[in-house]
C-alpha cells in the first residue's frame, strides 16, 4: 500500500492511499493498522501532498555507508552512530529548504526513511518488520560548518526545513537492495544502493530500540550514500529511492 498524506482544497489534510492508476482514497483519522477509508477519493492531481508522517522524533543514523565515511574523512564507527533532529525540520515534498544564515556551508544528503507502525521496545533485529509501517525517501539536510565546530550535531542537522520526507510510505517494500539517486538541477550526484549499508534497518531498530521507545509515526534515518555534496539558493534537489519515488525540495534563502 501507498499512503501519503494530503492538503484537499475543499477537505483539508488527511492521509489517504494512493492506488495504482493514481487515485486517492481519503484515510478516517490515521493509516496505522488496519485503515478505514472514508468514501471519498479524488485523482492525484487534484491534491497536493504533504510530508507524509508528522513524527514525535526523527531518529537518525550517521557514517552507516563506509565510502560516505570515507569521503569526508570521518573512520567508520564500530556501532551505530545515532542523532536526533527535531519534528519541527520535517517538510514535505515542493517546500522550499531554507538555508540559515548562521551557515555558510549546507549538504544534502538521500537517505532512506523508516516509518515506525506500532509502539515498541527492545525489538530483535529478526522481529523488526513487525513495527514497520513502511518507508519513504528523506533528505538529511546539514548545516556541514556547523557540525564540524560545534562538536555535536543538534544544530546542523536540527534547523527548520532540514527534513524533507516523501512522497508517500510505501509499506510493501523490501529494503536491502534499493537503488538510490540524488540529483542538483538534474545532475546525478549520488548513485548508491542500500545493500552497502554497514547496519542494516533491523540492526538500527534493535540499537535505538534498545534505548528508547518508539512509537507510531517516527522516522529512522538509515544514513547516506557518498556523492553528498552542497546546495546553494535557486537550486532543486531530488532524491529517488527504488520502489518508492522521488523527493523533490527547491532550495532558498531564509
Amino acid at each position: 500500500m501507498r499512503l501519503a498524506r494530503i492538503a484537499h482544497p475543499q477537505h483539508g489534510v488527511a492521509f489517504a492511499e494512493i492506488t495504482a492508476d493514481e487515485t486517492v482514497k481519503e484515510i478516517l483519522e490515521h493509516p496505522f493498522g488496519t485503515p478505514e477509508f472514508s468514501g471519498r477519493s479524488w485523482p492525484l492531481g487534484e491534491v497536493r501532498l504533504l510530508a507524509p508522517i508528522l513524527p514525535s522524533k526523527v531518529v537518525a543514523f550517521g557514517r552507516n555507508y563506509a565510502a560516505h565515511a570515507r569521503e569526508l574523512g570521518n573512520e567508520v564507527p564500530a556501532e551505530p552512530m545515532m542523532f536526533l533532529k527535531p519534528s519541527t525540520s520535517v517538510i514535505g515534498p515542493g517546500v522550499a529548504i531554507r538555508l540559515p544564515g548562521q551557515s555558510s556551508s549546507v549538504s544534502f544528503e538521500g537517505e532512506l526513511a523508516v516509518v515506525i507502525g506500532r509502539p515498541c521496545r527492545d525489538v530483535r533485529a529478526e522481529d523488526a518488520a513487525s513495527v514497520i509501517l513502511g518507508y519513504t525517501v528523506a533528505n538529511d539536510v546539514t548545516a556541514r560548518d556547523l557540525q564540524k565546530t560545534d562538536g555535536q550535531w543538534g544544530r546542523a542537522k536540527g534547523f527548520d526545513t532540514f527534513c524533507p520526507l516523501g512522497p508517500w510510505i510505501e509499506t510493501d517494500l523490501d529494503p536491502s537492495g534499493l537503488d538510490l539517486r540524488s540529483e542538483i538541477d538534474g545532475e546525478l550526484r549520488q548513485d548508491g544502493n542500500t545493500i552497502d549499508m554497514i547496519h542494516t534497518v533491523g540492526e538500527l531498530i534493535e540499537w535505538v530500540s534498545a534505548a528508547m521507545t518508539l512509537l507510531p509515526g517516527d522516522v529512522l534515518l538509515t544514513g547516506t550514500p557518498e556523492g553528498v555534496g552542497e546546495i546553494t539558493a535557486g537550486q532543486t534537489v531530488s532524491i529517488e529511492i527504488e520502489g518508492i519515488g522521488t523527493l523533490t525540495n527547491p532550495v532558498a534563502a531564509r
